[in-house]
């Protein structure tokens, strides 16, 4: 009897691909190209759905981990927090799929191949996905999303334990109501400086997939670019796996970009062009026509299913059960107390100071009275955000804040405002409640209503996205009547978003930027209001003081875009973040201060807490860069660590610089070292003037020379 080498789990994967290919037909090669790949029978392949996510846990798949919200999860800065969160959602992943294999379950949320993280850069803070995303910085978000990869793929030299997805490649960050139309024009520069690090240093980690954009870039519908998908992501950065197109994206050829005529030259256009996976019907409709018509050949089947398929083969898809070791965690794994405790614990550190007027921050638990108001105290929309699984506990705001105060403390509540409508009735009780207490916590902002995906956040009149940046009227017209009634109370305000909000900080006495934390935000917020965490968040992006500060949504052009080059004053600057702690730097070294290009050098200093607190905080290190004739950033990331200090503790501490920290990208796109002066800085925040003067530590200067 002939061997089946593509059933031997011992033979290496190119034969047992090759192998395979042989004995399909062309019409069974063209089914396994959509998402909802059928069964195949004759040769034991399974029903198999290529779309799952978990973007901050498995989601739409029921109970599941709900961890914050991916902006939320970066502003921990936390590299290993990240990838420990990921190897959580992957526990879970694996034993979700085996369940679901055992009860003949195949259907769409059940595989292995997780279209997450979102690494596109949040250029402009209109763009209701950006909660998605890692932020506005390029560096931040390579660094958090290769740490995704690794924990969503795992470490076993044979088996991937799930596949990840870097998306939406590429230049992707809205006007969701344009997206399947736009071409987004973009300049090499910016194109390889600003949109595209992100997708290399993911390759590079060895991301398993990737998928293209709705939107066209410089022309071209990036489903089908030949520039980005063949000579960019194959040929010139070397990616071994496979690409899948956004949902129904392939569509939008022939009937929004206007770039073919029909759906055969849409799936000819998109297959020839490298996207090997359609999310979408036009492969499943069209491409056997195309075929037939002379538009495709079986080589370019080939190609794409072959990307396929060795993506299952890592996953072990066509392997015994019992010989893959993903296969043995256990159904209880999820929502393990475990990764409950994980969840809470990546809230906490993900929460960001902003203000802490005469240190008001942290309050005692055994205060007289607290009146807790606003709409998101008890709104779950707002620790989810979107692309969530589902928890049998999402502890809100005020549950986190009623199980921590004491049992003599007079706690009242009232939501006194709506998200962002008038209220009908004219008369607020929740005013007056105001006037007694100790304190007032107002919980707002916005939610996923309101901010989102085209088509999710029903409460949004911009298909998700955020012309207006404000707070909604409502809630500043609550928060003037309640400091003008009640002069001498004093107001916390526990912010809930996945996106910058412009907010009359003046009104209140501290505020807290909670993102969308997960199920046990509430928890989480509570823990950083009384004191049994110490806050250590950082904002991944910039508040501005107003909409008029930004350039127009639909320019690409990263001018005036992003702390990196905008020359606006912020209202909050990228990086910042209070403590409740007493932080300070001293005696920034630099190992060698000339130095040839391609050199590396290292830099060291002292940090020390000058309290009595346990503190987590963030040191950053940016560079600034030789004049030139062509426009760079005015300064940029290129290093952080999380850092534990005990009480009264000093540490010194060491980041290593390399030529690809200090490299700069041409109006050309290519990437080159300048010669000349360089500035240094490291701080616990960014050197944005309003960093210091909201309070933050001073940072340290230095510079080097480039011969």
């Amino acid at each position: 009897m002939e061997e089946k080498i593509y059933l031997n789990p011992d033979k290496p994967i190119e034969a047992r691909v090759s192998d395979l290919l042989k004995r399909m037909t062309a019409e069974e090669k063209i089914t396994q190209l959509s998402y909802n790949s059928p069964a195949i029978e004759r040769l034991g392949i399974q029903e198999y759905c290529w779309w799952n996510e978990a973007l901050h846990g498995v989601a739409r798949a029921g109970r599941a981990t709900v961890f914050p919200q991916a902006i939320t999860l970066a502003a921990t800065f936390d590299k290993k927090l990240i990838e420990q969160i990921a190897k959580a959602i992957s526990d879970e992943a694996r034993a979700k799929f085996h369940d679901a294999q055992k009860k003949g379950r195949r259907d769409i949320y059940r595989g292995l191949t997780f279209w997450t993280p979102n690494i596109n850069i949040f250029r402009d803070p209109r763009w209701g996905r950006g909660q998605e995303t890692y932020g506005e910085d390029p560096f931040l978000t390579a660094e958090l999303g290769k740490a995704f990869v690794r924990g969503l793929q795992g470490k076993n030299k044979k088996y991937l334990k799930t596949a990840a997805c870097a998306k939406h490649y590429a230049v992707h960050s809205g006007p969701e109501a344009l997206r399947h139309s736009f071409n987004a024009v973009v300049s090499q520069k910016d194109l390889y400086e600003t949109y595209l690090p992100a997708f290399k240093a993911l390759v590079d980690e060895g991301v398993e997939a990737v998928m293209g954009a709705y939107n066209r870039t410089n022309g071209e519908p990036c489903c089908g670019s030949k520039t980005l998908l063949i000579e960019i992501l194959r040929e010139k950065w070397g990616f071994k796996g496979h690409v899948v197109s956004d949902c129904w994206a392939i569509r939008d050829f022939h009937e929004h970009h206007k770039v073919t005529a029909n759906g055969i030259e849409s799936a000819a256009m998109a297959i020839k062009n490298g996207c090997d996976l359609n999310c979408g019907c036009v492969f499943e409709q069209f491409l056997l026509l195309a075929y037939k018509e002379g538009l495709v050949s079986e080589d370019n089947i080939d190609n794409a299913l072959s990307n396929l398929l060795r993506t299952k083969f890592k996953l072990g898809l066509f392997d015994p059960e019992e010989s893959n070791p993903y296969s043995k965690i256990p159904i209880s794994v999820i929502r393990s107390k475990k990764h409950i405790s994980l969840a809470r614990k990546s809230a906490v550190k993900s929460i960001i100071l902003l203000k802490n007027s005469n240190n008001l921050l942290p309050l005692k638990k055994d205060l007289n009275k607290i009146y807790v108001c606003g709409p998101n105290a008890t709104n779950i929309d707002a620790l989810t955000g979107n692309y969530y699984g589902l928890s049998d506990c999402f502890v809100s705001v005020l549950e986190g804040i009623a199980r921590k105060v004491s049992n003599s403390t007079k706690l009242d509540y009232r939501k006194a405002c709506l998200l962002n409508a008038e209220q009908v009735n004219p008369h607020n009780w929740g005013i007056g409640e105001a006037k007694d207490s100790d304190a007032v916590i107002f919980v707002g902002g916005i939610d996923s209503t309101i901010e989102g995906e085209e088509g999710d956040a029903i409460a949004s009149q911009a298909m998700g996205d955020r012309p207006d940046l404000n707070l909604p009227k409502n809630q500043i017209k609550f928060l003037q009547e309640l400091r003008t009634k009640s002069p001498n109370t004093k107001i916390i305000f526990v912010l809930m978003a996945g996106s910058p909000v412009i907010f009359p900080e003046e009104l209140v006495d501290a505020a807290i930027f909670a993102g969308y934390p997960g199920e046990q935000g509430g928890n989480a917020v509570a823990d950083i209001i009384f004191g049994d965490s110490i806050p250590s968040g950082k904002l991944p992006f910039t508040i501005p003081k107003s909409v008029e500060d930004l350039p127009p949504y639909e320019d690409y052009s990263m001018e005036n875009r992003t702390y990196r080059y905008s020359k606006a004053e912020p209202l909050y600057p990228f990086g910042f973040g209070l403590s409740y702690a007493k932080i300070s730097l001293s005696n920034l070294l630099i190992s060698n201060q000339n130095i040839k290009k391609n050199s590396s050098f290292t830099v060291t200093f002292n940090i020390e807490n000058h309290s009595e607190l346990m503190v987590d905080e963030t040191v950053q290190l940016y560079i600034s860069y030789p004049e030139t004739t062509f426009r760079n950033p005015i300064f940029a990331l290129k290093g952080f660590e999380k850092i534990k200090l005990k009480p009264r503790e000093k540490k010194t501490i060491s980041l290593k610089v390399t030529k690809n920290h200090y490299s700069t990208v041409n109006e050309e796109g290519d990437t080159v070292i300048l010669k000349g002066k360089y500035k240094l800085f490291v701080g616990v925040s960014s050197p944005a003037k309003k960093s210091f003067e909201l309070g933050a530590p001073d940072g340290l200067w230095a510079e080097f020379f480039v011969s």
